[in-house]
């Protein structure tokens, strides 16, 4: 069994992806709401907005980004079944750590301080969209990829954990949904 420490760090990780979710999940109402009063604007009054493709851009744009993380908690990425499902729990572990360490951990590093920069960039020259001629600022949106890298990086701790559990022992610390398309 692991060390209550290694479960406290893992659950702890989890609850905060969880949680974050559970906010980002509100970006919903802006979607919904923008796109139901520009058809109601455009087809019933004649009279389309200016800001309704901004706020459905920015809105699940943010939706898909942030909601990232919790895909990943999940397990919910796209994974070649096929092959992965004929694997022990103890390779699946193996290939997993393998990856976590030399791919995705260094590349969610990397985007964080790449987006990072563009973010402040952004934020200094007060960059706008030119999507429509409301023209609304975009350092928020573009906020949202360093926010993301980051969010990815730490569940992708919490999962380099769990898949060195498994490597180790043989044993899945988590259940990840099944997904059926």
């Amino acid at each position: 069994m692991p060390s209550s420490a290694y479960l406290r760090v893992i659950r702890a990780i989890d609850k905060l992806t969880s949680a974050i979710s559970a906010l980002v999940v509100l970006l919903l109402v802006p979607l919904i709401l923008a796109n139901a009063i520009e058809v109601l604007m455009r087809y019933v009054f004649n009279s389309p907005t200016a800001w309704a493709a901004d706020v459905t851009v920015m809105s699940s744009g943010t939706l898909f980004m942030l909601g990232s993380a919790y895909a990943l908690l999940k397990g919910a990425h796209v994974r070649t079944d096929m092959l992965w499902e004929k694997f022990s729990d103890r390779t699946k572990g193996l290939i997993d750590s393998v990856t976590y360490l030399a791919f995705f951990l260094p590349a969610m590093a990397v985007l964080f301080v790449l987006s990072w920069d563009d973010f402040l960039y952004a934020w200094s020259i007060d960059e706008r969209s030119n999507l429509s001629s409301w023209q609304p600022v975009l350092w928020p949106f573009r906020g949202v990829i360093p926010l993301t890298a980051l969010m990815l990086f730490v569940q992708g701790v919490s999962e380099l954990l769990k898949s060195l559990w498994a490597a180790r022992t043989g044993t899945l610390l988590a259940h990840h949904e099944k997904i059926e398309l």
